[in-house]
């Protein structure tokens, strides 16, 4: 075979444009562009800015969060997931489940929702009569009734639900959130979350901690009746000396950053006082509802007696003032562990139908008037709403009580706004309610897809940590591709 000769013009061009081209492809490798690349896509976060707005991977449907979480874990069969075979064999052994043993204890026999379902809206879905306001914008809702969890205990369940992990030690949800897209909000925290005025759930901060993230990443818990603490200028400090004393401390910490210029600590330190500074002045006035007019207050109940209803109520308020001024990640409990089980939460095992009665009458109006404002103000079109609970409930009553008990095989989660169909179920559990029968789902799944809508890619936001690339959604998750719209 004769050799291919080149000549001393095509050799040259041949050699510019094929170092180009392995340049390009070095790149793109190291960005992780290449068609098909799994490599991972870490955030280019400013030391001294952590918190400015970064894009996503790419264009999504919504811009921010409201993630409600009802703590306790609500019975899915008693709200949103009707079964008529459920009602049909009331009092009647569980198929096969003469011997099953769950979380408490062995089971009794079946018993049907304690509250009416009846269609709603435009679309006829079934829902109970136990939260009837909520009930009435079940068109807006997209549920996802065949949603599992790894964990029949409330500790482990609720830092799975937020964190993705059944142990401890892992970053919550909206710290990936703030990590990857930072806050169009330049004087607010990036993410912020609502304790029940009852208090806190049973993991606490795990449900808004960073873990292993940049501690400028955790959710700010504070709440309309506890905004953060310390906020007020000291007695006898004038309005002009507290800026006065800013601005000079100020131009010291400009002028020590700058002889320190690689120090990305230091500039991390500097930026996290800067913005503990601008809350000073704005966390007090987006936590003054008095600047709402009465028919809002009347809406979400913030002037009921009931002085848990009236807490939560302007807890919800101070939620969609928070999302209106672009809070990425806003996280609103409802339910708490400091009064025993089932007094302050969803936790029905002795006596559900009192309890839940109660819990209902707090969620109920409160939650519906703040999507219903979301909706009336915009808000709605690029902001996603997940309602979630840590797992759902038998279809049984437990033998000797009048409650359910644990049920992590099977139970429903909504959501609503930017990116979601609205009056479509996903998915379906048994003829019981037992377990997901149908197009079943995780809670890797459910985090997948929060991150899809938001425009994140799952399997490439991570952190390196302890050696491991690590993710929102481990290993596992896939997009819930029928509840996009």
């Amino acid at each position: 075979m004769t050799p291919f000769l080149a000549d001393r013009r095509s050799f040259l061009r041949d050699a510019s444009t094929g170092l180009g081209g392995i340049a390009l492809l070095a790149m793109l490798a190291e960005q992780g562009l290449l068609a098909g690349d799994k490599a991972p896509l870490r955030p280019d976060i400013a030391p001294d800015s952590p918190l400015s707005a970064r894009k996503p991977h790419f264009t999504p449907k919504a811009k921010r969060v409201l993630a409600v979480f009802c703590s306790g874990a609500v019975s899915h069969v008693d709200t949103f997931d009707y079964k008529p075979e459920l009602v049909k064999r009331d009092g009647q052994p569980l198929p096969g489940g003469d011997k099953l043993v769950t979380f408490q204890g062995a089971q009794g026999n079946l018993v049907k929702p304690l509250w009416a379902f009846k269609p709603r809206g435009q679309s006829g879905k079934m829902v109970s009569d136990l939260l009837p306001n909520l009930a009435n914008l079940a068109d807006e809702m997209c549920f996802v009734h065949s949603m599992t969890a790894k964990s029949n205990t409330h500790g482990p369940a609720e830092n799975q639900m937020s964190t993705g992990f059944t142990l401890d030690g892992f970053p919550s949800t909206g710290a990936w959130v703030s990590y990857a897209l930072g806050s169009e909000c330049k004087d607010l925290p990036a993410f912020v979350a609502i304790p029940d005025p009852r208090g806190v759930p049973q993991v606490g901060p795990n449900n808004w901690g960073s873990a292993f993230l940049p501690g400028v990443f955790q959710g700010t818990p504070f709440s309309a009746d506890k905004p953060i603490p310390n906020l007020a200028r000291p007695l006898g400090v004038s309005e002009k000396a507290d800026v006065d004393t800013r601005d000079f401390l100020k131009l010291l910490n400009d002028d020590h950053a700058k002889t320190r210029s690689g120090d990305s600590q230091l500039s991390a330190r500097i930026a996290s006082y800067e913005m503990a500074a601008k809350m000073q002045l704005r966390a007090s006035e987006v936590a003054d509802l008095s600047k709402e007019s009465k028919t809002v207050h009347d809406a979400y109940g913030t002037g009921d007696k009931d002085k848990w209803k009236s807490g939560f109520a302007r807890n919800c308020l101070l939620a969609r003032r928070l999302l209106e001024r672009d809070v990425r990640f806003v996280q609103l409990f409802n339910g708490s562990y400091a009064m025993g089980e089932g007094v302050g939460n969803w936790d029905g095992h002795k006596t559900l139908k009192s309890q839940y009665e109660t819990h209902a009458a707090i969620l109920d109006r409160p939650l519906a008037a703040l999507l219903t404002d979301l909706n009336r103000t915009g808000l709605l079109k690029d902001t996603l709403v997940v309602w979630v609970t840590e797992f759902g409930r038998m279809p049984t009553f437990q033998k000797g009580a009048s409650g359910r008990d644990h049920n992590p095989k099977g139970f429903t989660v909504w959501l609503a706004g930017a990116g979601v169909k609205r009056a479509h179920s996903h998915g379906a559990t048994d003829e019981f309610g037992y377990q997901a029968a149908e197009k079943i789902a995780t809670i890797y799944d459910l985090h997948a897809t929060i991150l899809h809508i938001l425009g994140l890619n799952h399997e490439r936001l991570s952190f390196y940590h302890n050696g491991i690339e690590r993710r929102l959604t481990d290993v596992h998750g896939e997009v819930l591709e029928g509840v996009l719209a």
